[in-house]
């Protein structure tokens, strides 16, 4: 029986309107079988991924018209995972990857509201392998970097899962390691850009950060 609680709203993206369900708010938890507390998720850290965060919204806009066709996308840290049902809806091959137990279901049932086929879901825990999860042509995330150590955990994880020529965009809301994941990245041989976001209102959620880019090209 679910012990949390949850609502459902309509989330317009590139003028395509999507049913999303969500956590009710950032005070639900339910680990009855400590199964994220293995994880290293404690009880304030469980329900941020069921939340719709302004840098997912972000992320999402973005996809709505980006490049897509032909490539192979894998969102890291999915949570709700509503980029990649905007790559979805748009026809493109995309995984989504979260370490959180309680993802993949809600990804499920968020495909299903939409009346979508299913999207390929594979555990994403950055300080361990997962055999299942190639290598792919564009790599995105959205307010990935708010721990001081994700900076090299997740540089290495994308280097991992990269083709030889790839891009990588990383939506993030200044929570001050993106300096550090650049320099990981480029010491791995990526070049980057970053492009500033100031004083928007996505729904009404304000944001304010930048969204980093980072290639490798073939050869």
């Amino acid at each position: 029986m679910q012990d949390y609680q949850v609502k459902f709203e309509t989330i317009t993206i590139g003028n395509v309107d999507f049913r999303i369900r969500s956590l009710q708010d950032s005070q639900q938890f339910s680990d009855p079988d400590g199964e994220a507390e293995k994880l290293g998720i404690s009880s304030a850290l469980w329900p941020l991924f069921g939340l719709v965060w302004p840098a997912g919204l972000v992320l999402a806009e973005i996809m709505s018209s980006f490049p897509v066709a032909g490539k192979r996308v894998l969102e890291i840290g999915c949570g709700l995972a509503l980029a990649s049902i905007v790559v979805h809806q748009r026809g493109a091959d995309i995984t989504a990857s979260d370490h959180h137990p309680m993802a993949k279901s809600f990804l499920a049932e968020n495909v299903a509201l939409n009346n979508f086929s299913p999207i390929n879901f594979q555990a994403g825990d950055w300080s361990t392998q997962n055999p299942l999860l190639k290598k792919f042509d564009l790599i995105i995330g959205s307010d990935v970097l708010y721990e001081q150590n994700h900076p090299g955990l997740l540089s290495k994880f994308i280097d991992l899962h990269s083709n030889e020529q790839v891009e990588v965009m990383i939506v993030d809301p200044d929570r001050g390691n993106h300096a550090k994941f650049s320099r990981e990245m480029v010491a791995l041989g990526y070049s980057h850009t970053t492009h500033r976001c100031d004083a928007q209102e996505i729904r009404g959620l304000p944001f304010k950060g930048r969204i980093l880019n980072y290639q490798r090209q073939a050869g």
